[in-house]
C-alpha cells in the first residue's frame, strides 16, 4: 500500500498538481486502495467478498478516521481485514504525507520542497520552517502514546480474552482511539458498553481521544515551553476550549442521564462519573461509547450534536469545525456585546481575516449538515427513524465522530455512499476551506472596493 502511495506521489509531481490538490487525491487515493482490498474474501470471516460500498464506506470511515461502520468491525472482518483497517486509520490519523515520509526516512529518501509544502497542508502548518521536524515527533509521539495506551489496555483485556487476542485488541483500541477513529472490536456493535465501570479502560480510552484531539502542535509547545505563559496564542485557545467543553459536557450529561433508568440509573456513582466523562470527550470525533447512545434524552443527543459539530483542535486527528474556531466566534461575540471592534483573547487581538474564516468554515459546516440531513430524511424516510436520527448521523459524518443512534446499519446504498462522501468532506473539507481563502487573499485583480452601506439585523 505504501509503495503504491509512493508511486501515486511521484506521478502527481509529474502533472503539477498543487499541494492542495496532492492532499485531496491522496485521501481519495488512499481509500480506494483500502476498500479494494478489504473487498478481498481474505478480509471476511466467511470467505466472500464483500459488497464494495460497504468496503467503501469501512475504508472511508478509516482513513477519515470516523469510526461508522455498515459491518460489525469485530464479527465481520478476519484479523487481516482487522489490520488492514487499524492501517488505514493510521494512515488516516496521521494524515498519508506524514505516513509517505515516513517511509522515505526510513529508506533515507530526501524529503523535497514539493513535498514539504504537500506536508504543510496536510498538517495544516502555517510554516515550512522545522516542518520534517515537526513529523518527525509527530511519529515518535503518536507511536509512544499508543504504545502507552496498548500497555494500559492490556492488562485489562488479556485476563479477559488471553494473551494472542488481548494483545491484539489493545493494540487496536490504542491506535483507533489516539487517532480518534472509535472503531472497536468488541463485536455486536456494544463498543465499551460492557467495561462503563472499568476506570482503567474509560479513562486510558478518555486520555487517548483528549490527548490525540489536542493537537501535535499544541504538544510541540506543552513539550519545549512547560510554562503556558509561553504558549502561542492557539495553544492558550485550544487548551482552554478543550478544557471548558470537557467540564462543561461531562456536567451537563451526568444531569440529564443520572436519573435515565435507560443508560446511567441503574450504575453506580463511580460508572456514572466515567460515563459523563466518556460521554463528554467521545464527540469529540471518536466515537465510542459506553451506554446505550440510542436510550439516552433528548437533552443529551442534542448536546451531543453540539459537541460533534465543534469537534477537537487543528492539526489533531480530529474533525469538526475545531475549538479554535468556536472559540474565536465565542470571543466575537463577547466583543461584539462589550461594543468592541477588535476580537480579544488572552490580551491579544484576532485578525479579522481569522474571523473571516472562522465564519466561513463554521456556515460551510452548517451548510453541509442542514443538506445531508435533508437528504438523509427524504432518501432514508423507509427506515422509519425519527429526525434526531438523521441529524445525528449527518453531523457524526461531518464531525469524524463515528456516533450513530442505528440509523447505520439500515442506509440504502444511497444513504450510504453520501454518509462516505460526507466523512471525506468533513476530513478533507475544512482544511481546503481555510487554504481557499488564503489562496484569494493574494488575489490582486479584486482590488475595488465599494462605498460601505447598513444593513439591519438581529
Amino acid at each position: 500500500m505504501f509503495s503504491l502511495e509512493i508511486k501515486f506521489k511521484d506521478s502527481l509531481r509529474k502533472f503539477k498538481f498543487t499541494p492542495v490538490q496532492i492532499v485531496v487525491i491522496g485521501f481519495a487515493l488512499t481509500i480506494l486502495i483500502g476498500a479494494l482490498i478489504l473487498k478481498l474474501p481474505i478480509s471476511a470471516v466467511d470467505g466472500k467478498s464483500t459488497p464494495f460500498i460497504d468496503c467503501l464506506f469501512t475504508a472511508t470511515s478509516a482513513v477519515c478516521v470516523t469510526g461508522l461502520v455498515t459491518v460489525d468491525t469485530g464479527t465481520h472482518w478476519t484479523y487481516f481485514g482487522k489490520t488492514v483497517i487499524m492501517m488505514l486509520i493510521q494512515i488516516g490519523g496521521l494524515g498519508f504525507m506524514s505516513f509517505a515520509t515516513l517511509v522515505s526516512l526510513i529508506i533515507g529518501k530526501k524529503i523535497t520542497l514539493r513535498e514539504r509544502l504537500v506536508m504543510q497542508e496536510s498538517l495544516n502548518y502555517n510554516s515550512l520552517q522545522g516542518l520534517v521536524k515537526l513529523v518527525k515527533y509527530i511519529l515518535v509521539f503518536t507511536f509512544s502514546a499508543e504504545f502507552a495506551g496498548a500497555a494500559l489496555f492490556a492488562t485489562q483485556f488479556i485476563p479477559d480474552f488471553g494473551i494472542g487476542k488481548g494483545l491484539y485488541y489493545s493494540m487496536f483500541h490504542a491506535v483507533s482511539f489516539f487517532c480518534n477513529a472509535g472503531f472497536d472490536v468488541m463485536g455486536d456493535f456494544k463498543s465499551l458498553t460492557e467495561y462503563y465501570n472499568n476506570s482503567v479502560v474509560i479513562l486510558t480510552t478518555s486520555s487517548l481521544i483528549a490527548i490525540g484531539g489536542l493537537g501535535f502542535i499544541v504538544w510541540d509547545e506543552i513539550y519545549h515551553y512547560k510554562k503556558i505563559k509561553r504558549f502561542s496564542l492557539h495553544s492558550k485557545v485550544v487548551i482552554s476550549m478543550t478544557a471548558i467543553l470537557i467540564v462543561t459536557g461531562a456536567v451537563l450529561f451526568f444531569i440529564f442521564e443520572y436519573t435515565n433508568p435507560d443508560t446511567m440509573q441503574p450504575m453506580s456513582l463511580k460508572g456514572k462519573v466515567l460515563s459523563s466523562i466518556l460521554a463528554s470527550i467521545t464527540p469529540r470525533t471518536a466515537g465510542v461509547n459506553s451506554i446505550n447512545l440510542s436510550a439516552m434524552t433528548s437533552a443529551s443527543i442534542l448536546l451531543t450534536i453540539i459537541l460533534m459539530f465543534i469537534g477537537g483542535s487543528p492539526g489533531s486527528t480530529a474533525g469538526g469545525i475545531k475549538t479554535s474556531t468556536f472559540g474565536i466566534l465565542l470571543m466575537t461575540m463577547v466583543s461584539v456585546i462589550r461594543g468592541r471592534e477588535d476580537t480579544e483573547y488572552f490580551k491579544r487581538r484576532v485578525s479579522k481575516d481569522i474571523v473571516y474564516k472562522a465564519l466561513a468554515v463554521t456556515i460551510i459546516g452548517l451548510g453541509i449538515v442542514i443538506t445531508v440531513t435533508m437528504i438523509l430524511s427524504f432518501t432514508e424516510r423507509g427506515s422509519g427513524m425519527p429526525f434526531e436520527y438523521y441529524i445525528y448521523e449527518a453531523t457524526s459524518g461531518f464531525g469524524t465522530v463515528g456516533l450513530s443512534l442505528g440509523l447505520t446499519q439500515k442506509l440504502t446504498t444511497f444513504g450510504k455512499a453520501l454518509i462516505a462522501l460526507t466523512m471525506y468532506a468533513g476530513r478533507v473539507g475544512p482544511l481546503t476551506i481555510a487554504v481557499a481563502l488564503t489562496i484569494r487573499k493574494h488575489d490582486k485583480g479584486n482590488s475595488i472596493r465599494y462605498p460601505e452601506d447598513k444593513i439591519l439585523v438581529g
